[in-house]
């Protein structure tokens, strides 16, 4: 199969298409990404897999091992913990900041979100859902209007994907969950003590459904992950 686009030519566009592999979980956390095998299923030079490569290891998505190659990131236990700490620390106040500011066009974004998320949800793809998840949480940031903070928050959800991959033990609680219904209808209502606490309850609901024990990930072959 042909998986080369225009945009994969280019070191930044192979690393845009292995992210979003990897934050849709179609590439497991420890899965080792060679440069043979990734540049001849993009049809794209060792140079270019080795440029985005090494953006990836920058953006921490990916580990470089001297004279092993380049795997998939796996957080440890401890840096689980840390992450959705700072999450928690950061995101009820961007919530907040958000129903300060958002405009009716920022609130027809975030249930754009919401739709594609329920969309990938009734077509099975549970790993495009947890992406699109993590993208609303950006676009709230985004709307909060602090840049340093919204890099952060960037950062910290693309952790947070790698994260539920590999310690996620309630994966039926992604159909279940109002939380995102429940903060749009906050920051329309432009009720910033609300939103805060709801982005509180729902981080640490995101939490508790963490498994911090043995991974159990299934294997997938680099060529079936990379193709969807």
């Amino acid at each position: 199969m042909d998986l080369t686009s225009p945009k994969e030519t280019t070191a930044a566009g192979l690393a845009e298409s292995l992210a979003q592999a990897i934050h849709e979980h179609r590439l497991s956390p420890g899965a080792k990404l060679s440069e043979d095998e990734v540049g001849e299923i993009f049809g794209v030079s060792r140079t270019i897999v080795r440029a985005a490569l090494q953006q990836l290891s920058h953006e921490r998505l990916v580990d470089l091992k001297r004279n092993r190659g380049a795997f998939v990131a796996q957080p440890s236990i401890r840096e689980a913990r840390e992450v959705f700490e700072a999450r928690a620390l950061l995101e009820p106040r961007t919530a907040r900041s958000a129903a300060l500011r958002a405009t009716a066009e920022d609130i027809a974004a975030l249930h754009r979100h919401i739709a594609e998320e329920h969309a990938a949800l009734d077509a099975g793809k549970a790993g495009r859902a947890l992406f699109l998840s993590g993208a609303f949480h950006v676009e709230i940031a985004r709307i909060a209007d602090q840049d340093t903070i919204a890099a952060f928050v960037e950062q910290l959800v693309a952790r947070s994907s790698l994260i539920i991959a590999l310690y996620w033990r309630r994966r039926q609680a992604l159909c279940e969950s109002h939380a995102h219904h429940d903060l749009i209808q906050a920051i329309a209502a432009r009720n910033g003590d609300l939103a805060e606490e709801l982005m509180k309850s729902h981080l640490l609901d995101l939490l508790t459904s963490l498994d911090l024990g043995p991974n159990t990930a299934v294997a997938r072959s680099l060529r079936e992950a990379l193709a969807g």
